[in-house]
């Protein structure tokens, strides 16, 4: 995870203009999920994605959780990894897990707009606010794409920009190969002209051309 003193975290300016940056950069992910997840519908959710064991309802209830997880941190001042009697999540049981998806994300960036650079403390170790909002873009950006990738066609890659700004922000959240498991496969190769959404993707273990 980040630290204050974390390089990439902070990029010149004030500790609110760093937050202000990565509530930015939460945004534009979300906003690209959105819209990798607009075509889901429950007859599509038993379709298998990127990632290894999931099909694309489990991987819904997962960012479904990643979301509550965000807005937990933001409204709460704290994040519960495993808390001991989870409610139900709203993509496990709405008959439309796109609207949901919309409902709870439309809630989270209204509840990160106001986010000032406080502490969130997550599993009892403590983050910055900036931290935490750059770590959830680069969840919500990278598991849009393997929504996109379950779907099927037309082809959604995470827009060059947004990407470029989160290859750095992954490189720290996996400063080295040890720090990958569980969460994130191998590395994978990547050249180094190739679209920097791929290069994310290579970085965190997943293949850019799975399944064209």
């Amino acid at each position: 995870m980040f630290r204050e003193e974390d390089g990439g975290v902070r990029e010149g300016g004030s500790a609110e203009d760093s937050t202000a940056r990565a509530v930015e950069l939460l945004r534009h992910a979300v906003g690209y999920a959105l819209g990798t997840a607009q075509p889901v519908t429950p007859a599509l959710l038993h379709r298998p994605t990127p990632c290894a064991k999931w099909d694309l309802g489990r991987l819904m209830v997962h960012v479904d959780d990643s979301l509550a997880a965000l807005h937990e941190g933001v409204t709460e001042g704290t994040v519960a990894l495993h808390p001991a009697a989870p409610a139900p999540r709203a993509a496990a049981r709405a008959p439309d897990p796109a609207a949901a998806f919309r409902l709870r994300a439309a809630r989270l960036l209204g509840a990160w707009t106001a986010a000032g650079p406080g502490r969130v403390v997550v599993a009892d170790a403590p983050l910055t606010a900036t931290a935490l909002a750059l770590t959830g873009a680069v969840e919500i950006a990278v598991h849009g794409w393997d929504i996109g990738r379950a779907t099927g066609p037309p082809d959604r890659p995470i827009p060059a920009p947004l990407a470029a700004r989160l290859l750095p922000v992954a490189r720290q959240l996996v400063p080295h190969e040890g720090a990958r498991h569980p969460l994130f496969a191998p590395r994978l190769p990547s050249a180094p002209d190739a679209p920097p959404g791929d290069r994310l993707l290579a970085f965190l273990g997943r293949d850019p051309a799975y399944g064209r």
